[in-house]
Order: structure tokens, then C-alpha cells, then sequence
């Protein structure tokens, strides 16, 4: 089962492969669809942002297309950068500075203070009008410095106390499983493969 996905971003496809590997599902991206699409993403929710772009894709290529919105949300922060997160302080900002404004904004909180937590909607249009999402959350904390290469993103600064390291620490495969996108895609893949069954 060959699926678009509406993204550009090679980080995101390769943790996309890895988590559908072995399920009979192969993702192609926009870019070796040869497909270019600009979308406002304006939705309120991590749903809502998805739907928008996997619909567009759909309308555009007639196929099942699948895209997510992904993002942290920091609670004492009032769940900023939310659907934000990609254009924090400016889409072209880099991320080191990004996740130093939010170190910067917790200081003098500890511990519980610095809850947070990655979400990740997925959303699949199909030709018909129907539409299924899927949403995973990883839960964590604001860590106090930027730590770990496995990452991208804000994962250099977000930090599992129940591993006690950061999410930009874990090994690829760690990271799969306990990801806000790695729950998010195993339960859209699950719906999926559901799907084609009953053809």
C-alpha cells in the first residue's frame, strides 16, 4: 500500500519509514511525488491542521494522503507553543534559539512546574470525502539545558524523568516507540491496514 504523506521534511519521513516498516505501507513524500503544495495551516487543533493538509494533498493527487501536526505544548506557558511550534518566534528562527526563549521563560520553576508534553495528529483523506485521525502524546518536562544529538526540533531540551535523560538521548529506536508521532502512526497504520481489509 503506497501512501502520500504531506510533508517535506526529511527528519520526519525517516521517522515515518521506521515506525511503518514491516506493515506493508510505504510512504512517499511530496517531494518524490514530485507533488508541491503550500497549505495555511490555520486550525485551532493539531487535528484541525492536519485534516487541512491532508485534504489539500488529496483533492490535488486524487490519492489517500496522510500529513500530521505535530507540536510541544508547555503548561506554564499556557500550552504554547501548541500549533505554533513550527513558527515560534518565526519559522525561520533556528531551534537552538527557540529552545533557549523557553528555558529562559521557566526560570525559578523546578520539578512538576516544567510539565510538558509533545502531540501528534495524523489525519487521512480519502477520495471518497472520509476522513480518520489518530492523535499520540509524549509526556515529559522542560529540561534546563539542550542535551543529546538524536534529535530534532525542541527534543534537545525535552526531558523524561521516568528515563532520565532527554528525548534527543534516546537511541532511534527508544525514540519510535515512546514518541508522540511513533503512537500517533501505529494507530493510523493499524486503522489503515483495518481499511484495506475490507476492500
Amino acid at each position: 500500500m503506497k501512501i502520500l504523506f504531506a510533508t517535506g521534511n526529511a527528519d520526519k519521513m525517516r521517522e515515518i519509514r521506521e515506525i511503518l516498516g514491516g506493515s506493508g505501507i510505504e510512504a512517499v513524500s511530496l517531494k518524490e511525488a514530485g507533488v508541491s503544495l503550500e497549505v495555511e495551516e490555520n486550525g485551532a487543533t493539531f487535528e484541525e491542521n492536519a485534516i487541512i493538509k491532508a485534504q489539500a494533498c488529496m483533492e490535488l493527487t486524487g490519492e489517500i494522503a496522510l500529513a500530521d501536526d505535530s507540536g510541544l505544548e508547555v503548561d506554564a506557558m499556557d500550552k504554547e507553543p501548541g500549533v505554533h511550534s513550527a513558527r515560534y518566534m518565526g519559522r525561520d528562527t533556528s531551534y537552538h534559539i527557540k529552545n533557549k526563549s523557553i528555558i529562559e521563560r521557566l526560570e525559578g520553576k523546578t520539578g512538576e512546574e516544567r510539565s510538558a508534553r509533545f502531540v501528534c495528529a495524523i489525519a487521512a483523506a480519502f477520495p471518497d470525502g472520509r476522513i480518520l485521525t489518530t492523535r499520540g502524546t509524549m509526556e515529559g518536562q522542560i529540561g534546563y539545558e539542550e542535551r543529546g544529538e538524536n534529535g530534532f526540533g525542541y527534543d534537545p531540551i525535552f526531558y523524561l524523568p521516568e528515563y532520565g535523560c532527554y528525548s534527543a538521548e534516546l537511541s532511534p529506536e527508544k525514540k519510535n516507540e515512546l514518541s508522540h508521532r511513533g503512537k500517533a502512526l501505529r494507530a493510523m497504520r493499524d486503522k489503515l491496514l483495518a481499511e484495506w481489509e475490507k476492500r
